[in-house]
């Protein structure tokens, strides 16, 4: 074979062999997995071309069925290896919900090769150094919508303010880990090891006494950092949350939360300096076994902030490299970070219209500030996917916007969970691409294995499989982590019910709304307890005490029927029809059911398959659905779900 007519491709510092299979930087090879390299390969093969994610999941994986993730990982490998900041896209230009394109001129240096290492400059697609390494315009946030305009010094200080917090978050986690390994380490002679962990709201001493949703950032930051280590259990937020502005005796935190040791802390700005100080206490005996003061002066806030990052970075990963965890998702600017920080605010306001339309403003300022800030891309994925669930944007188009939202956190970085929960979020609610799901996941709590969120979206995932008892487990388990959140005990009674346990189910929905008494669907699910055991007054009383409008109509719709009043039922069900079709398809298919009119029901569930309404994952277990599922119509239904019938 003539020289010429080899392939060695030369770009920037690098040289690539695809017949070798070697990358090399300036002579020295750059690691990469077998996968990640075909990937490179192809690219480079077809640079200035943009490859699709098809014809690249063909091309690196021919006869074998893979999910987009491993394309996204795989590209978010080749960049490190590179050296790229997706940002600066000097490589590789992402096409969003299409494909990718090698933007670097590659030259054929075969005949050089033979006898040199090639090193130059490569000739780079027309891309600015501040641009988002996608080939789309940015989304413009309106900033005058969030009052930055008609406060500015106040917003200048809480920036500032901001800074401080996330940076400072690195160092409590730093040296609160590097504690608990020390612990770890030691005799029972000693400071025992610490196991178990909640993290409590950081007081807010501060003056104005508005910085509470930046304290919330810090302390779920704090959180999620801890929920790393594989052998610390850590209570989740929710849980943790119950405690805010609270003054209880340690003892029963610890009880109630079922640690061994708290960590709590305040938050204070006078002038030019923050003050944070962070402790943490045994809640048996209430011995401190740590504590630090943080204070500062806002000179140089970026060069602190690095300081303080770098260091914290040091230790936890000293620490956390003995307990296989991953790099921490990176801290983004200030602006960025209080925009994202109101985004998550709001998804846990409502999802209400205007609740739903600031959160979305919020999460895209965060993303234009930032395009590289993986979990504002992560957390846009989920509001996007509750505003096609509830009908305010077109549910097709949302769903395909959160589902590339969820990839572009996870190519933007592989080693933060947030992209991975987000992606099976879709995958389970949207796609019901249950593989891919479970890919994700699993990807997921290898990053974080102390999450309770992961749990929970594990027994969703179960659930939608048919795999009631492993569900229930599953959220069982989240419990224990994060023992005080309503929404898990509503959920567990659902699955209880389905599972024919009614005690019990009536017992964790009673949880629920001692939790919460104004949280809807519990009342709900108590209606169904009691109209599965035929104790239909109870039943009635439970639907009209309901709070949510469109729960209260569908048990309202069943349980007339049962009673005989099909006047009222009908009414009930009209109601449902004009004011919800959009968003309750599948409740509306399950009143048909239990009324034995399968033909509407089947009409009905077609429709909220269409809508990929989140209801459909109940298919196999719903105990309303039990007249169908003798019918060919229902096995052709679970199979269109790639389900098992």
């Amino acid at each position: 074979m003539p020289l010429v007519d080899k392939e060695v491709y030369g770009f920037d510092r690098f040289v690539l062999d695809p017949v070798e299979r070697i990358l090399s930087c300036d002579g020295t090879p750059v690691s990469l997995t077998p996968k990640a390299l075909d990937t490179l390969i192809c690219l480079v093969r077809n640079q200035g071309r943009m490859v699709t994610k098809d014809e690249l999941l063909r091309q690196v994986w021919p006869d074998t069925f893979v999910e987009e993730i491993n394309l996204a990982v795989n590209i978010s490998t080749i960049r490190k290896a590179l050296g790229e900041n997706p940002q600066e896209c000097r490589f590789i230009a992402t096409v969003p919900g299409r494909g990718y394109r090698f933007v670097a001129e590659a030259r054929n240096i075969a005949d050089q090769h033979a006898e040199t290492n090639w090193s130059g400059t490569a000739e780079h697609a027309a891309v600015t150094a501040d641009s988002d390494c996608t080939e789309t315009s940015h989304i413009t946030g309106n900033s005058s919508a969030f009052g930055h305009e008609s406060a500015a010094a106040p917003g200048k200080r809480s920036l500032f303010f901001l800074a401080i917090l996330a940076a400072l978050t690195f160092a409590i986690a730093a040296i609160l880990a590097s504690y608990l390994w020390r612990g770890q380490e030691q005799t029972k002679e000693s400071v025992p090891a610490i196991s178990s962990i909640a993290v409590l709201p950081f007081a807010d001493l501060s003056q104005n006494q508005e910085q509470q949703y930046f304290i919330y950032g810090l302390t779920e930051q704090l959180i999620n950092d801890l929920a790393r280590l594989p052998d610390l259990k850590v209570v989740g937020r929710s849980s943790s949350f119950q405690f805010k502005d609270k003054n209880e005796d340690l003892r029963t935190v610890g009880k109630t939360l079922g640690v061994a040791s708290v960590l709590e802390g305040s938050v204070s700005r006078e002038g030019d300096r923050v003050r944070i100080r962070a402790e943490l206490v045994k809640t048996d005996d209430g011995f401190q076994l740590w504590s630090e003061s943080y204070d500062r002066k806002i000179d140089d806030i970026f060069a602190v902030q690095d300081e303080i990052a770098r260091a914290a970075t040091g230790a936890l990963q000293l620490k956390l490299s003995g307990a296989n965890a991953a790099t921490r998702e990176r801290v983004t600017n200030a602006r960025a970070y209080e925009a994202y920080l109101r985004a998550q605010y709001f998804t846990t306001r409502g999802r209400d219209k205007a609740t739903l339309d600031n959160a979305l403003a919020y999460s895209e300022q965060a993303i234009n500030l930032d395009p590289n800030y993986a979990p504002a891309w992560a957390v846009r994925s989920y509001i996007l996917d509750t505003m096609g669930d509830v009908g305010l944007i077109e549910p097709q188009t949302a769903f395909r916007r959160a589902r590339d939202d969820a990839e572009r956190a996870i190519e933007l970085d592989s080693n933060g969970p947030s992209g991975f929960l987000a992606l099976a979020w879709v995958q389970i609610n949207r796609d019901w691409n249950w593989e891919g799901a479970e890919l994700s996941l699993n990807k997921a709590a290898e990053l974080q294995p102390g999450s309770a969120s992961i749990l929970r979206f594990r027994s969703f995932l179960a659930h939608s499989q048919g795999r009631l008892q492993e569900a229930i487990q599953f959220h069982e388990q989240a419990i224990t982590l994060d023992p005080l959140f309503a929404s898990s005990q509503s959920y567990l009674a659902s699955l209880l019910y389905s599972a024919g346990q009614y005690d019990k189910a009536l017992v964790s929905a009673q949880k629920a709304l001692e939790l919460n008494p104004q949280k809807t669907y519990d009342h709900f699910t108590r209606g169904e307890i009691f109209l599965a055991q035929g104790r239909l007054e109870e039943s009635l009383a439970e639907m009209k005490q309901e709070p949510g409008p469109y729960w209260r109509l569908t048990g309202e719709a069943l349980v007339y029927h049962e009673l005989g009043h099909e006047q009222d039922s009908n009414a009930a069900l009209k109601d449902l029809i004009n004011q919800y079709q959009q968003s309750m398809a599948y409740q509306i298919a399950e009143i048909y059911a239990y009324r034995g009119n399968s033909d509407l029901a089947f009409q009905w569930l077609n429709r909220a398959y269409q809508q990929r309404d989140s209801g459909m994952r109940s298919v196999k277990i719903d105990p309303l659905l039990k007249s169908l599922r003798r019918d060919p119509r229902y096995a052709e239904l679970v199979k269109r779900m790639g389900l098992r019938a």
